[in-house]
C-alpha cells in the first residue's frame, strides 16, 4: 500500500499539468450576432444588387440601434463564454466603427473586364472584428399557462468558409418574469458547455491541419496570355499548383475548375498565424502568391480582390 503512494502521486501530478496546459491552450476569438432569420423577423434588414438579384442580408446596426433585447442577450451569452476562457470580440463596438455601404460600394469592378467581386457588410464586419468563429443565436418567447418560455437556437460558424462548425437548441423552463435575456441565460447555460467543446475541437484541428481558404486566379480578357500558355516548359495554371503545392500545409488543397481563363482553388489550408504570430486571412496569405507571379520569370501584373476573410481573387493582366 506503502509502494503506491508514489504513483498515484505521480499521477495526480501529471493530471494537475495536463489541466493546466489545457486551460492555457489557444482560444478561437468569437463574435455573437443575432441569426439571419432573427433579423428577417424583425425586419432588421439591409438590400443590396448581386448581379441583378437583390440580396436581404442583416442589418446589424439596425438591430442594435433599435432592438432593446439584442444587446442584453448578446452580453449575457458572451458572459457564459468569457468565464470560460473564450475571448470574445465587442460586436456592437466594432458595428460603431463600421457604416454599412451601399449597393455601389459593395462591388469593385474593372472598367476593362466588367469582373467584380461584392463584399456584403458581413463580409466587412468579419474583416474588422477578425474573429475566428461567429456565434448567432435565434430565439422565440411562448406564452403558456404557467408563464413564459423562450427556445433558442445557437450555431457556430467558421468566419473563414461560412461551414457550420457546432449547433445547440433548447427551450427554457416556463417563468412568469418577463426578463428575456435571463432566461436565454438560464437555458443556454447547460448547454453551453458542450457547444464549447465542439468549438474548441475545430480550432484546435485548425492549429495542426491548417485554415481554409478559397484561391481564386483570373485573367483580364485583354491580356495577352491565357492561363494555358507555357512559361518555363509548363503551363501558368501548372506553375499555380506547384505554388499551392508548395506553400500549404501537406500540399492540401483541391483544384474545382481549370479553364484557360479561371483556376478556382478550395480547401487551401493555410496556417492560422504568420511568423510573427498575427492572425492570417486569406488575403495577407495572397499576397505571397501575388509576389511569385509578379517576379520574374512571369513579372505579372496582378490585382488582388477578396470577400470577408477567407476568400481571395488574383487577376492578371493589370491592377
Amino acid at each position: 500500500m506503502k509502494a503506491s503512494r508514489p504513483i498515484f502521486l505521480l499521477i495526480l501530478f501529471f493530471m494537475s499539468f495536463a489541466g493546466i496546459l489545457y486551460g492555457q491552450a489557444k482560444k478561437p476569438t468569437l463574435m455573437i450576432l443575432p441569426s439571419d432569420n432573427w433579423c428577417v423577423q424583425r425586419f432588421f434588414i439591409t438590400e443590396f444588387d448581386n448581379m441583378g438579384i437583390t440580396v436581404k442580408i442583416p442589418d446589424y446596426k439596425k438591430a442594435f440601434q433599435e432592438d432593446t433585447e439584442i444587446g442584453q442577450v448578446i452580453t449575457k451569452i458572451g458572459t457564459l463564454m468569457v468565464d470560460r476562457g473564450f475571448p470574445l470580440k465587442d460586436t456592437e463596438q466594432e458595428l460603431k466603427n463600421l457604416e454599412i455601404s451601399s449597393a455601389e460600394d459593395a462591388m469593385t469592378a474593372s472598367s476593362s473586364f466588367g469582373s467584380y467581386l461584392a463584399e456584403s457588410p458581413l463580409d466587412k464586419l468579419k474583416a474588422r472584428a477578425r474573429a475566428d468563429i461567429i456565434i448567432q443565436i435565434w430565439w422565440n418567447v411562448t406564452k403558456s399557462d404557467k408563464g413564459k418560455y423562450v427556445s433558442f437556437t445557437i450555431e457556430a460558424l467558421d468566419a473563414y468558409t461560412s461551414k457550420r462548425i457546432a449547433a445547440s437548441t433548447g427551450t427554457s423552463a416556463p417563468n412568469p418574469d418577463d426578463i428575456i435575456p435571463l432566461m436565454l441565460e438560464q437555458a443556454i447555460s447547460s448547454h453551453i458547455d458542450p457547444f464549447l467543446a465542439q468549438l474548441q475541437k475545430h480550432f484546435d484541428n485548425m492549429l495542426t491541419e491548417g485554415r481554409e481558404v478559397k484561391i481564386t486566379v483570373r485573367r483580364w480578357e485583354n491580356w495577352n496570355y491565357t492561363l494555358e500558355d507555357e512559361f518555363n516548359g509548363s503551363e501558368i495554371i501548372d506553375h499555380l499548383n506547384d505554388w499551392l503545392a508548395d506553400n500549404t500545409i501537406e500540399g492540401r488543397f483541391t483544384m474545382t475548375d481549370a479553364t484557360e481563363n479561371i483556376a478556382r482553388f478550395d480547401q487551401v489550408r493555410i496556417p492560422l498565424f504568420d511568423e510573427r504570430g498575427r492572425a492570417l486571412d486569406a488575403r495577407q496569405y495572397a499576397r505571397e502568391f501575388q509576389r511569385f507571379l509578379t517576379s520574374p520569370p512571369f513579372n505579372f501584373n496582378v490585382k488582388i480582390m477578396t470577400r470577408g476573410l477567407g476568400e481571395v481573387v488574383l487577376v492578371l493582366g493589370e491592377k
